[in-house]
């Protein structure tokens, strides 16, 4: 049974794999055809169809949060209490400070910036010609994985010496107009704003999408009496879209903030949390499993959940708020 709990072979971790697959669709089976048989008590139907849920969000959420919790509180290897020293040396070290700066800017930045190139963007193609390919055209970056954006710009970005053939688009065309070509990863605080531009494009397509359903909504009594009123252009856009869409641009902000703050891959990929670019979400990972430092990893994994924790709250509670509205 050595190789069912600790499968080396890729052979084994397919067959493991499997095995896992087939022993859920059992359980769901059993559990469906057992609260699925007539006059049973009312609570056993309950019991049966949230059981599962629970035990997943207990087993995959509760406990590992719980753990990482213990785990920030004791040293390296786990082995020593040391108290709150890993939260108080996050918010002391130097290094982590720039950690803290650059996740800062990029809650910062990026919603708001991608929200407002979404709104923009929408208005301008709403009910035009070609107003399904433009959103199209908007939304692939969304269909890309954070990795496979971090590769693109990273060519996109890529820095020869003087004198050489450039790669990377943006220094060639620098290069056309007699400009230096730059090393726009590598030299901070610069740095940080070039990937911030990585998530703005891939997020933009889906403000963009939402907000564009939300201008659709707008019943055209509004925007007809406006008009009537003389109120067009940009007074038509601030006095009427806006307000209009308000609810939908706050869930757009807070997921978008959400997904920030969890911004992982587009780091790792492109400059390995070097060069003064790395962010909460992925130094934890560089502290944990690249230090070998499950104390600070896990004091950073908190600190990242707290951070995140107002913005969910503050989501649904809108949520709630836009559906009893309606």
């Amino acid at each position: 049974m050595d190789w069912f709990l600790k499968p080396e072979t890729i052979p084994e971790k397919l067959l493991v794999m499997v095995l896992a697959v087939l022993l859920f669709a059992l359980v769901m089976g059993l559990v469906l055809a057992v609260v699925d048989r007539p006059k049973l008590p009312r609570w056993v139907p309950i019991v049966g169809y949230l059981g599962p849920a629970v035990l997943l969000i207990a087993g995959g959420l509760m406990v590992p949060g719980v753990l990482t919790i213990k785990d920030s509180f004791f040293n390296a290897d786990s082995s020593t209490f040391v108290g709150i020293d890993n939260y108080v040396r996050v918010f002391s070290d130097g290094k982590f400070l720039g950690v803290l700066r650059n996740t800062f800017w990029w809650v910062l930045l990026v919603p708001i910036i991608a929200t407002a190139i979404g709104l923009v963007y929408a208005v301008l193609v709403d009910r035009t010609r070609f107003e399904k390919a433009a959103k199209m055209l908007v939304f692939l970056p969304m269909a890309i994985s954070m990795v496979g954006a971090g590769i693109i710009w990273k060519f996109m970005y890529e820095y020869k010496a003087k004198g050489q053939s450039q790669i990377g688009l943006i220094n060639q065309i620098l290069v056309l107009f007699g400009i230096e070509p730059q090393r726009f990863i590598q030299t901070p605080p610069g740095n940080t704003f070039a990937l911030i531009v990585v998530m703005i494009w891939i997020q933009a397509g889906f403000a963009m999408t939402v907000l564009s359903a939300s201008i659709k909504a707008i019943p055209d009594e509004i925007i007809e009496a406006a008009k009537m009123d003389g109120v067009t252009g940009w007074k038509l856009f601030w006095n009427v879209t806006v307000p209009s869409v308000r609810p939908s641009m706050i869930v757009v902000i807070t997921t978008i903030a959400m997904a920030t703050l969890k911004a992982f891959d587009i780091v790792y990929t492109m400059t390995g949390g070097n060069f003064d670019t790395s962010v909460i979400a992925s130094e934890f990972y560089f502290q944990s499993f690249n230090a070998f430092d499950s104390g600070l990893g896990a004091a950073l994994a908190v600190i990242l959940f707290i951070l995140i924790m107002p913005i969910v709250i503050y989501n649904v509670r809108s949520m709630r708020i836009s559906e009893g509205e309606r």
